[in-house]
C-alpha cells in the first residue's frame, strides 16, 4: 500500500498504533519536539526505522524506540494540490510559462517518496510569488514527461505551439523543460523556427522546488527578467552560472551544452562567454549581433530521425557504422578524435555511405576547439571520401540540424549543414 510504502514489522505497526501514514505531517518528540513529514522507505530497510523530511529539505531516519510521543498534523499531499490565485497587474507585459515536466515541475510525492513530473504550469507560477512582480504569468502544459523521454515527435509540438504564438500579444514565452536533453529540444527549436519574433526561454532545475537546495526559483526569475528586460529574439537556455544564487546565464540555445551530472551550473556556452547574463535587475550582454543568422522568421518546422551520432574510439567497430546504413540512416554525424579524424579502419565503410549518398559531418569530441581536417594527411583524405568538417558545431546540435534538414529541405543537406543558421558556429 503506497500509505505505508517501505515500512512492515515493527515500524509499520508503530505508524499503524498511531495513526499516521507516508505523507502525514507530523510533530514528534524524541530528545527535543520537532515537525516533519513521513516519507517512504526502501523496500528492503529494516523495521526499526521511520524516515522524515524537516522543512529544510533534508531527510532522516528515526529509530522508533527514541521517539516518545508523535502526533498528527496535517497530510502533506493535499497541502501540494492546493491552488494558490495570482492576480494580474495590467501595468506589466505578459509571458506564457508553457511546461513540458522535468525536474522544474517536480516536487517530491509524499505518498511514494519519488520525484514526479506532477507540479503543473500554474501550480509552479504560483509556488514563485515573485515572478507576479515582473510579469503576468499565464500558465499551460504541453506535457509531463522527464526530458530523456521526450521525443523529436514532441519537438514538433513544441515547435508548432510555439509557432502559432508567433503574433501573439505575449513578450515571451518560457518553456520549462527537463536538464537532461534541454540542449537538443532548444537546438530544435533554434533551427525550426530561426528569427522568431520573441524570445524563447527554455528553463530547467538540476534540483527539485521542495529542495533546500534548489535553483528552479532563481532560474525561472532570471529567464522573465531577461524576457522583459532585454527582450531579445532567439532561443535561450536560461540556468545558473555558478553554485551560488547571484547570476542566471542565458545561453544561446546553439551553443549550450550540459557538462556536469548534478551541479547547479552544469550548462556552458562552449567556447564563450553565456549571450546574457542576469544579475538582480542587470542584464549584462556579452554577444554581438554576428552570433545571429538570418532574423527574418520563416519557421520550417519538420525532421527526419534517421540520423545517427558515432563517437569515434580506438577499436570502433566498422560493423557498427555499417549497420547504421543498412538500416536506411541518411546521415552521420561522426564525434572524431582531435581536429576531426577516424581509423582508417573505417575508410572502406565511409566510401560504401557515400555511394549511397548518406551525408557525413565531423565534428570534435574535444570540449573546445574546431575541426580543421586540412592540417593532417587522415583528416584530408576523409574530405576526399566526402566527410564534410562542420567546424566549431557541438555534435549534438550538429546531429539535431540534420534532422531537421532531413525534414526540411533533404537534398539541400551538404550546403545547409555548413551555412550558419541559429548561430551554431562561430566564424
Amino acid at each position: 500500500m503506497s500509505e505505508y510504502r517501505g515500512y512492515y514489522g515493527k515500524a509499520l505497526d508503530f505508524l499503524k498504533q498511531n495513526k499516521v501514514k507516508v505523507g502525514d505531517t507530523i510533530q514528534f518528540t524524541t530528545n527535543t519536539e520537532q515537525v516533519a513529514t513521513i516519507m517512504p522507505r526502501y523496500e528492503h530497510s529494516d523495521d526499526s526505522h521511520i524516515v522524515v523530511k524537516f522543512k529544510s529539505g533534508y531527510n532522516v531516519g528515526l529509530n522508533i524506540d527514541t521517539i516518545k510521543k508523535i502526533e498528527f498534523v496535517s497530510d502533506m499531499s493535499l497541502e501540494q494540490t492546493k491552488n494558490n490565485t495570482i492576480k494580474h497587474n495590467s501595468k506589466l507585459p505578459k509571458i506564457l510559462l508553457l511546461s513540458t515536466g522535468g525536474t522544474i515541475a517536480s516536487r517530491i510525492d509524499y505518498r511514494t517518496g519519488s520525484v514526479t513530473p506532477a507540479l503543473t504550469a500554474q501550480e509552479l507560477n504560483a509556488s514563485v510569488p515573485e515572478l507576479a512582480e515582473i510579469a503576468n504569468i499565464d500558465a499551460e502544459v504541453l506535457f509531463s514527461e522527464y526530458s530523456e523521454n521526450i521525443t523529436p515527435d514532441q519537438w514538433i509540438g513544441i515547435a508548432k505551439k510555439l509557432d502559432s504564438l508567433a503574433k501573439s500579444e505575449y513578450a515571451g514565452i518560457i518553456v520549462a523543460h527537463g536538464t537532461d536533453t534541454m540542449q537538443y529540444t532548444a537546438a530544435f527549436l533554434s533551427f525550426s523556427l530561426s528569427g522568431f519574433p520573441k524570445p524563447i526561454v527554455l528553463v530547467g532545475s538540476q534540483r527539485s522546488s521542495d529542495r533546500p537546495s534548489s535553483d528552479a526559483a532563481l532560474n525561472l526569475i532570471g529567464a522573465a527578467k531577461f524576457i522583459v528586460k532585454s527582450n531579445p529574439i532567439g532561443v535561450f537556455v536560461a540556468m545558473h552560472n555558478s553554485e551560488n544564487d547571484d547570476y542566471v546565464a542565458c545561453h544561446l540555445g546553439t551553443r549550450v551544452r550540459k557538462n556536469h551530472t548534478s551541479k547547479r551550473d552544469a550548462f556552458e556556452t562552449v567556447g564563450d562567454k553565456p549571450a546574457f547574463i542576469v544579475s538582480n535587475d542587470k542584464i549584462i550582454q556579452n554577444f554581438t549581433d554576428q552570433y545571429f543568422g538570418n532574423k527574418d522568421y520563416l519557421p520550417k518546422i519538420g525532421l527526419d530521425p534517421k540520423v545517427a551520432l558515432v563517437k569515434y574510439h580506438p577499436g570502433y567497430d566498422p560493423k557498427i557504422f555499417e549497420n547504421l546504413i543498412d538500416n536506411g540512416y541518411k546521415a552521420i554525424i561522426f564525434e572524431g578524435t582531435g581536429l576531426g579524424h577516424v581509423g582508417r579502419t573505417m575508410y572502406d565503410v565511409i566510401k560504401k555511405a557515400k555511394i549511397q549518398k548518406v551525408f557525413l559531418g565531423m565534428t570534435s569530441q574535444c570540449m573546445d576547439g574546431r575541426v580543421n581536417m586540412s592540417i593532417y594527411e587522415s583528416g584530408r583524405d576523409l574530405m576526399q571520401m566526402g566527410v564534410i568538417p562542420l567546424s566549431d558545431m557541438i555534435s549534438e546540435i550538429a546531429l539535431v540540424k540534420a534532422m531537421w534538414i532531413l525534414g526540411t529541405d533533404a537534398k539541400n543537406i551538404e550546403n545547409i549543414m555548413i551555412k550558419k543558421i541559429a548561430s551554431e558556429f562561430r566564424e
